[in-house]
């Protein structure tokens, strides 16, 4: 465990996500310790990760439950996938700041319609410009 939260320390620096699944009925106190959702991830030389990094999701809590009537499982599926990506966004966000890293003012998006995709034509492109304050505000 050491060795784990020391490296997890190192690659907070590093625009990375790790994400954990934990599968079967174990204990997961140590994964969700890593997780550092409540308490940020601290190595054994007392180094504090400058971010969160790590998403740990039990996979069982997308289990059929006993007793439990119309389980549908690719809601659990979406519900999974969910749940495992929805720290990234943020994760992403916070390396950005904290590199000083910001979009580009202007980037082209999308350049085809779909016409022009199905059709294999030029002649109808649609330019989509998104700005650097639809990406990128202060208050995240």
């Amino acid at each position: 465990m050491k060795q784990t939260k020391s490296a997890i320390v190192d690659a907070a620096a590093l625009p990375i996500s790790i994400i954990i699944v934990g599968v079967g009925d174990a204990n997961f106190d140590a994964m969700e310790e890593l997780d550092g959702d409540e308490v940020r991830v601290t190595s054994f030389d007392g180094r504090v990760a400058s971010r969160d990094i790590v998403q740990f999701v039990p996979f069982r809590n997308f289990l059929p439950q006993k007793n439990v009537g119309n389980y549908d499982s690719n809601i659990a599926q979406s519900k999974l996938a969910k749940e495992v990506l929805a720290e990234i966004p943020a994760q992403l966000i916070g390396y950005m700041k904290a590199n000083q890293i910001a979009p580009q003012n202007k980037q082209k998006l999308y350049p085809y319609t779909a016409s022009t995709l199905i059709n294999g034509t030029l002649d109808d492109i649609n330019t989509s410009y998104v700005s650097q304050s639809d990406c990128y505000s202060d208050d995240e």
